[in-house]
């Protein structure tokens, strides 16, 4: 047995270097995490961690701190059996609620208290995070879900047939375990790195082995945004991937507008273009600018709104961020939905790629989504104890127990 004695908190907030992180909206952040450390009575301790970009992080731990004495008493399988009840008392709880529902400061809570049960399980069977997932049946992952308000699309049996159907071909795709996992490059093009250096950046990442980089645009000079885009597809090639993102910054007008002005470079997504709140407007979008296609998800906060998203067909990537929505379990659930709809998950990465990792190798190979690429931000990896293995442009599978999450220092 592993039982659960005490939750601590930390607030980690790692200052950048200029010019890193920044977009069109996010012009001067900071990476932070806030850290619920689940504390046992073996040596195993889980840890798990929400991302801000810095203010608001101490509020994010005064919620963990709030929300996570549930689970103290508690053994990590027991818990984990049936977590997904767990799952849904901790985010319906009858005060807490209110200041969501299921979204912001008691959400990202959430986030960080799910992501550290989930890296506990996996110390407690000594194993990393994805082979934990690979060995559950589909009964066993299901019971960690919480698939309330989703049953008219993804009911209980509909996700362990989606699992069992996947199951059966695994072993066709197993051999990502030894190729890793492919990434994309997303440092090339923060928003505030000019022409010379997005190039030189390009430049890097080609020589990285990097097959696909991404350019922050937003500007409010367009010429700016398509200077820079061109610069990057002269510098990686016309058979290199080009996305591009704009978070949040453009109304419905200006993103039609931009995105048809930059045809020309052959983007293959664009990223929030518009407010992640107006599902009709991404609709609109995806819709107006084919072949063009539209990523979301890094500011979308549950698993009811990605429903809506598929539903509208207001998406074509769907990027659940496991630090973002209500972790690993969400994330997984919003991983079915995908399936069910036929979509690709193609994270965003709060995490820096440490726990998804992880998730995409079961995305691929336990619930047969397409192996697309994860994305790769460097500028922690200095912070962590395991920092995930990108060679050649691939992340190579972790082998040591657990998620990835733990901090030095932490």
């Amino acid at each position: 047995m592993t039982t659960i004695r005490a939750i601590r908190t930390v607030n980690c907030v790692y200052p950048l270097a200029p010019g890193e992180g920044a977009d069109a909206i996010h012009t001067n952040p900071s990476y932070a995490y806030a850290v619920c450390l689940i504390e046992t009575d073996t040596r195993h301790r889980g840890v798990g961690f929400a991302f801000t970009l810095g203010g608001g992080n101490s509020l994010v731990c005064a919620a963990i701190d709030a929300l996570a004495t549930i689970l103290v008493g508690c053994d990590i399988e027991e818990l984990m059996a049936s977590f997904g009840t767990i799952y849904n008392t901790i985010a319906n709880h009858h005060q807490y609620r209110w200041l969501g529902p299921h979204k912001g400061i008691v959400h990202l809570a959430l986030a960080a208290i799910t992501n550290a049960c989930f890296d506990l399980w996996a110390k407690h069977r000594h194993v990393p995070l994805w082979k934990l997932l690979l060995d559950l049946s589909p009964d066993a992952l299901v019971a960690t879900l919480d698939l309330s308000n989703l049953h008219d699309v993804l009911s209980p049996t509909d996700a362990v047939h989606i699992l069992s159907t996947s199951q059966a071909s695994k072993n066709a795709r197993l051999n990502v375990l030894q190729t890793g996992y492919p990434g994309y490059d997303t440092s090339v093009g923060w928003f505030h790195y000019d022409e010379a250096q997005v190039r030189e950046n390009a430049k890097r990442a080609r020589a990285a082995g990097f097959g696909a980089v991404k350019l922050k645009v937003g500007a409010q000079d367009p010429l700016y945004d398509l200077r820079r885009a061109a610069a990057v597809r002269t510098e990686i090639g016309a058979e290199a991937t080009l996305m591009l993102d704009a978070n949040q910054q453009w109304s419905l007008t200006q993103a039609l507008t931009m995105c048809a002005q930059f045809r020309d470079i052959n983007p293959y997504w664009i990223e929030e273009p518009t407010h992640p709140d107006d599902i009709v407007a991404h609709q609109t979008i995806a819709h107006e600018v084919s072949p063009l296609r539209v990523a979301a998800g890094e500011h979308l906060p549950n698993a009811i709104v990605f429903k809506n998203y598929m539903q509208l067909n207001a998406v074509h990537f769907v990027q659940a961020d496991c630090v973002r929505v209500g972790g690993v379990s969400e994330f997984l659930t919003i991983s079915l939905l995908a399936r069910r709809y036929g979509l690709p998950i193609a994270p965003h990465v709060g995490d820096m790629g440490q726990i998804h990792q992880h998730l995409v190798l079961f995305n691929h190979i336990g619930m047969n989504h397409e192996r697309l690429f994860l994305e790769y931000i460097p500028h922690l990896r200095h912070h962590f104890v395991h920092p995930a293995d990108v060679s050649d442009g691939v992340y190579r599978t972790p082998q040591e127990p657990g998620s990835s999450s733990d901090l030095i220092g932490v």
